[in-house]
């Protein structure tokens, strides 16, 4: 694994717990922490479902990687990406070059059961989200792998916290 230099970028899906596992990262690591698709919203001034409902998915993702490219020059940083953030190259790219990159890993069942009750996930407002889940995690998960600089499975959050403490300190 390349060293730890102050970046600690998360990646994984929806429901992984990248927000809540990065703040309590940057709480520990006194750490600024940033999540990308709040700052996307806070940017455009409305909601991600709006982004997606105004602009579809490309324009939403366009808007992703402007954010990114502003995030991943700030020193002492959580970064908690977008589900869908390394669908594009550039984005993989920028984020390995950028920091130490994790990939957040539950399977599909854990995701609905962290996801169920939020409609604030576009891409989870159809018939089956499961089916929806399986079908992503099917996609992603390679992506996800090939991107990340090491795997960690997102069960408890505190033993996953305590994990990467471990990680990062090697």
């Amino acid at each position: 694994m390349k060293n730890f230099n102050g970046k600690l970028i998360l990646i994984g899906l929806m429901g992984a717990g990248k927000t809540t596992l990065g703040r309590q990262m940057a709480q520990r690591l006194d750490y600024r922490f940033y999540d990308s698709d709040h700052e996307i919203a806070a940017a455009a001034g409305v909601p991600i479902p709006t982004i997606f409902e105004m602009e579809g998915e490309q324009g939403f993702r366009s808007r992703e990687t402007a954010i990114l490219k502003k995030l991943v020059i700030l020193p002492h940083i959580v970064l908690s990406t977008g589900g869908g953030a390394v669908l594009k190259e550039e984005n993989r790219a920028l984020i390995r070059k950028s920091g130490t990159v994790v990939y957040l890993h539950a399977p599909p069942e854990t995701l609905l059961e962290r996801t169920r009750c939020d409609n604030s996930r576009p891409l989870l407002q159809v018939a089956d989200p499961l089916a929806k889940l399986r079908e992503l995690y099917a996609a992603r998960d390679p992506v996800y792998r090939q991107t990340a600089d090491f795997t960690v499975e997102s069960a408890n959050c505190r033993e996953t916290v305590q994990t990467l403490l471990k990680r990062l300190s090697r």
